[in-house]
């Protein structure tokens, strides 16, 4: 299968940087999976689970808000955070998740009900990542 050139980078570091045959990405409506030779393209990245195939195999990891832009040369993704499935700390995750289920019920302002709503969406994520791990 043809490839391309994926670079996956957070504010901290570079997660990933190599040649893929694949990359699946949550955006605002939905998912989409690029291939080598994709249309040019830039988009948002919505939190969730990512996959990306390399000549020897399907990688999965949780990232945060980001964008995505698609290039003749290649892919680059930047994303607030990015983390494989075995870095999750579950139990973490589990109280970050109910921490932010509690802030929800609260009245916030808007933008702290946004930020919340990224909070959970996060958490969640990590665990349904963690869980498709550990089975």
């Amino acid at each position: 299968m043809a490839t391309f050139d994926l670079n996956i980078m957070t504010p901290e570091h570079e997660y990933f940087s190599g040649k893929a045959e694949s990359l699946t990405v949550n955006m605002p409506d939905g998912s989409i999976t690029i291939l080598a030779g994709h249309m040019p393209l830039v988009t948002a990245v919505e939190v969730g689970e990512i996959s990306f195939r390399t000549e020897t195999e399907t990688r999965t990891a949780v990232t945060t808000n980001g964008f995505m832009e698609v290039s003749p040369t290649g892919v680059d993704l930047f994303v607030m955070s990015c983390e494989s499935p075995e870095d999750i700390d579950v139990a973490r995750a589990d109280r970050a998740a109910k921490r932010a289920q509690e802030r929800l019920r609260q009245k916030h302002s808007l933008m702290e009900y946004k930020a919340t709503q990224i909070a959970l969406s996060r958490a969640m994520a990590r665990i349904k990542a963690s869980h498709k791990r550990m089975k």
